[in-house]
């Protein structure tokens, strides 16, 4: 099946892949498409960062102190219920009315319940941090996996709308010197280079952009020059290291 045709589709698998979901057989297939096409490697890429940020580059989220003291109040309950458990269990070895048997079912039943209450605290609480996140998650509208002249991703770049930022995540292990820039340009079609901006050694970047800056522009490169790059209004001076087709995606 060709899953550039298949945008939903697609956006599916890669989500189920970067999640774990997606075993076995179909995982190799999906992961030698992404090999194969960049569209599929990109979206590929997006899903990992995207869910990586949720820990990485979001800010933590403290419980509200409520949820810290029903949960306290749930083991308290718990430990009580079964500490009364063993003090009527000793009570029936020693001679007691046997009513153990009722009682112990009693025990596990509530201490099964404080669990699944429990349970359901902590549930409750990890899904609305994470819809906060998701909500608060960057908006793709493109996407571009830089690549070097053999196929090796090493740079994956996205545009955000709302932010007005490009953000570069490294995915490769180039390392430039310690006297030299990466620097990001877009290829417009019929047109000289025009520079991004120069890139720090950062693993994720992000610089100020405009959606003009990348609506309209076909491919986008990174070369190699001297620290700090190459001042604006020129082209690159050094090598084109890694190069890759901007693509746009349905937000």
């Amino acid at each position: 099946m060709n899953l550039i045709a298949h945008p939903e589709l697609l956006e599916l698998l890669a989500a189920s892949h970067a999640l774990g979901t997606l075993r076995g057989g179909a995982r190799r297939r999906f992961e030698a498409m992404a090999r194969e096409q960049a569209p599929v490697r990109a979206a590929a890429l997006v899903w990992q960062g995207r869910l990586a940020s949720m820990t990485e580059l979001q800010s933590p989220v403290v419980p509200d102190a409520a949820v810290w003291t029903r949960i306290r109040n749930m083991i308290d309950a718990e430990q009580s219920a079964l500490a009364l458990e063993r003090q009527r269990a000793a009570a029936s070895a020693a001679g007691e009315p046997r009513q153990g048997g009722w009682l112990r079912s009693l025990a596990l039943w509530r201490g099964a319940a404080v669990a699944g209450a429990l349970a359901t605290v902590v549930a409750v609480t990890v899904g609305l941090n994470l819809r906060d996140q998701l909500q608060n998650a960057p908006v793709v509208q493109y996407v571009a996996v830089l690549s070097d002249d053999k196929a090796a991703a090493s740079m994956l770049v996205t545009f955000d709308p709302k932010k007005k930022q490009l953000v570069l995540q490294r995915v490769g292990g180039y390392q430039e010197g310690a006297d030299k820039s990466l620097q990001l340009w877009a290829l417009p079609p019929g047109g000289a280079p025009r520079s991004l901006g120069v890139l720090g050694n950062a693993p994720a970047l992000r610089l100020t952009a405009s959606e003009s800056d990348v609506q309209a522009v076909p491919a986008l490169a990174i070369s190699l020059e001297a620290k700090g790059g190459v001042p604006p209004g020129s082209g690159p001076k050094g090598p084109i290291l890694f190069k890759g087709a901007l693509i746009e995606k349905t937000i």
